[in-house]
């Protein structure tokens, strides 16, 4: 397994933005799978956003569309989730993940490395 370290979570007012980070090796180029996942606590965690191998696909949960988006500073190896015009029902534990089994345009599933997740609450 990869190491995955996340920071950033916190807690956001509706309508309001924060963005999480995930550092890890694996992030040294675009060659690099990312997806970010979310877990409510009685819930299964659910793909978030997920982009594959230089871009080739792209998986966004219905509910984030428009609203969040991914990015990577490979000289930082770092990615980042861009969460804007956030909801109190985003409130979840965030995850990283890499090394994914399969990313299409209808589900992401299966990272082989997970970061250790980061609290997003979202409440005025």
């Amino acid at each position: 397994q990869l190491q995955l370290v996340e920071s950033g979570g916190g807690l956001a007012q509706p309508g309001g933005s924060l963005r999480l980070s995930c550092a890890g090796s694996a992030f040294t180029s675009d060659y690099a799978d990312i997806g970010w996942f979310r877990q409510v606590p009685g819930k299964e965690r659910e793909a978030v956003l997920c982009i594959s191998s230089y871009g080739g696909s792209t998986y966004y949960a219905d509910s984030v569309v428009g609203r969040f988006t991914i990015s990577r500073d490979n000289a930082k190896n770092t990615v980042y989730l861009q969460m804007n015009n956030l909801k109190p029902e985003d409130t979840a534990v965030y995850y990283c993940g890499t090394d994914i089994l399969y990313i299409t345009s209808y589900d992401c599933s299966g990272p082989r490395s997970w970061g250790q997740g980061t609290q997003v609450t979202v409440s005025s």
